[in-house]
């Protein structure tokens, strides 16, 4: 199979959702796109939408929005239309392909994928993972999701971590741009001017990393001069290696939440 043209969202709550913001932000045609939910968010202009999963159909690609514990739900229903001629695409955190093959085994290839909300502006790392698909359908899989940001092919061994990092990282993120605000109030500064001046802060430095060169440590220290006001924030930062430690907890319980969730889905939890 060599294009995606036509696709099923199997619901399109906040990630799916962010997914096909992004994709007709892209300019990808809305008539390519049918979402079944039960209580569908405003869908844009020519985005056919369904109150249900259709009974019958033909679609190129069938993505998997729902929640992982919803999955024996709607299994049954989306088996019928994932044929030979269709490429399930699965975003349910924790269900590993060969459960996807498990599930429909007469589907013409497997997708993992592991996006954020950033997917709405173009801007989410991706994981992905299949099973299935040929040179030519890995290539579609890619450029369908190209316009949602950075997709890279990785082991599935090692999507319980992508899934901590490029997954949840985003929260991650915002709880840090929250303490620097909260904590810029704390000493002084009006909240809401606080959290403006986080929020530049954090985009202008993240632009700025994507752009450079240099490696993001490597940025710091050419930041900080010896003696100055920046190196004395960074030695706090620093002390006792506590935020490298801090970082490493919390990617390690996403992981390990991630893997719990998997072990559910095959049926050992």
């Amino acid at each position: 199979m060599a294009e995606f043209n036509s696709i099923l969202l199997v619901g399109c709550g906040n990630m799916a959702g962010a997914m096909l913001q992004g994709w007709l932000a892209a300019g990808l045609g809305p008539e390519r796109f049918t979402v079944a939910d039960p209580a569908p968010r405003d869908m844009p202009p020519r985005v056919r939408t369904l109150a249900s999963i259709p009974s019958e159909g033909s679609f190129d690609v069938v993505l998997l929005g729902v929640k992982p514990q919803l999955l024996g739900d709607v299994a049954p229903r989306v088996g019928a239309l994932a044929g030979a001629g269709t490429v399930l695409v699965s975003i349910l955190a924790g269900v590993e392909l060969a459960v996807l093959e498990g599930r429909f085994p007469h589907a013409a290839g497997w997708v993992r994928v592991m996006p954020n909300l950033a997917a709405s502006l173009g801007k989410s790392p991706m994981a992905l993972a299949a099973r299935g698909l040929d040179e030519a359908g890995r290539a579609a899989a890619m450029e369908l999701l190209a316009p949602l940001g950075t997709p890279e092919w990785v082991d599935e061994d090692e999507f319980d971590l992508v899934t901590a990092l490029a997954g949840s990282g985003p929260a991650f993120v915002y709880r840090f741009i929250d303490a620097l605000a909260t904590a810029s109030a704390d000493l002084g500064l009006p909240q809401d001017k606080a959290r403006r001046l986080a929020l530049a802060m954090v985009d202008g430095a993240a632009a700025l990393a994507a752009a450079s060169p240099h490696d993001p440590d490597e940025l710091a220290r050419r930041v900080a001069s010896p003696g100055g006001v920046t190196r004395a924030g960074l030695d706090a930062l620093d002390e006792g290696d506590a935020l490298r430690r801090l970082v490493e907890r919390t990617l390690r319980a996403a992981r390990d939440r991630s893997a719990a969730l998997a072990a559910e889905a095959r049926g050992e939890g």
